[in-house]
């Protein structure tokens, strides 16, 4: 595909593009960010973005995939729970890198995610890329559950998922979702070294 009609390709999505589906790009955006900074409405910014996701995939019959969206809404509702409680107990959840239990989890996480989605896919779908789709969610979902931990190890899951997601969204011809997962693989990038800098300030 020549880079015209990439150009064009990508103006007829932004053209295309509902405000329902702005409101979550722009708010899956913000929850990004806030998680960078540490930041507490992460959640509620991500509860907002994949309830509008949901929404939008069971309005154009992608079941399976507003499926895999209700794992980082429960994920999303956990963290704000764990992170307030903390907060309100007077004392914050710090930052710290994984110790070998967690990692196993968040390994089998990926490993036990991957399972169960390849097998929903394959049997359940008409997905022409399970493998791939299956792989881009288990990572993420591991990558959610450390970072409710407030893992610093968080961003390498979540990057993980997304450095695969990049070329999976392109070879659908979503070019602007592989725009915006290209930036917040950028994002968590920056979001690694902040925590880093966060877990060494805290002693």
């Amino acid at each position: 595909m020549e880079f015209q009609e990439w150009f064009s390709l990508f103006k007829e999505q932004v053209l295309a593009t509902s405000f329902l589906e702005w409101f979550a790009v722009i708010f899956g955006v913000a929850e990004v960010l806030l998680a960078r900074k540490n930041n507490i409405l992460l959640y509620p910014a991500g509860i907002i973005s994949v309830v509008l996701s949901m929404y939008l995939l069971v309005h154009t019959m992608l079941y399976a995939e507003a499926l895999l969206n209700l794992y980082y809404l429960v994920m999303s509702i956990y963290g704000w729970a764990v992170w307030q409680r903390n907060n309100q107990e007077g004392k914050t959840l710090a930052v710290s890198w994984t110790n070998r239990s967690e990692m196993l989890r968040a390994c089998s996480i990926v490993v036990g995610g991957y399972i169960l989605l390849y097998t929903i896919l394959v049997k359940f779908t008409k997905s022409d890329v399970p493998a791939f789709d299956a792989f881009v969610s288990s990572a993420a979902w591991a990558g959610m559950w450390l970072l409710a931990r407030r893992k610093i190890e968080n961003w390498v899951f979540l990057n993980v998922s997304n450095i695969v997601a990049i070329p999976l969204l392109i070879h659908k011809g979503l070019l602007m979702m592989a725009l915006l997962t290209a930036f917040l693989f950028v994002v968590a990038i920056f979001g690694f070294i902040d925590w880093k800098r966060i877990y060494k300030a805290q002693y």
